[in-house]
């Protein structure tokens, strides 16, 4: 991936989406308990390292997180942003519908038209649009 302010902005609100999703799981149970068994202290640790790494660790890692998240942590599932099931794609896609896939993917195009033409890209504008949010 080239380094255009599409991408940059891209990068930063799924940082920020990330960011925010390891702020709520840290102030939820069985995280806060102050019993909180080894597995689950694992997969905290998991979560909260993930903005660090890279490449394919940070694809593997956030797919095996996201799915974690949904098979482990099913009170969790309510603070997990759809953007990030889209963003590791791979196993998290099964927990999507094909219309919501097919919106994310159009997101994708236009992001990808976006980047191709050198032009800017407002995410979340986009996204807004093609769900209906507006």
């Amino acid at each position: 991936m080239s380094d255009t302010a599409a991408e940059r902005a891209y990068r930063n609100c799924v940082r920020n989406l990330l960011a925010q999703f390891i702020h709520a799981v840290q102030q939820q149970p069985p995280f806060i308990l102050d019993e909180c068994d080894e597995e689950s202290l694992h997969y905290l640790e998991q979560l909260e390292s993930l903005p660090g790494t890279t490449g394919n660790e940070y694809a593997e890692l956030g797919q095996a997180v996201v799915c974690r998240t949904i098979a482990a942590f099913p009170h969790l599932v309510p603070l997990l942003p759809r953007d990030l099931l889209w963003h590791f794609g791979g196993d998290c896609l099964h927990y999507m519908p094909d219309d919501e896939i097919d919106k994310f993917q159009q997101l994708d195009e236009r992001l990808h038209q976006a980047i191709g033409e050198a032009r800017p890209f407002d995410y979340e504008r986009e996204r807004a649009a093609i769900f209906g949010l507006h």
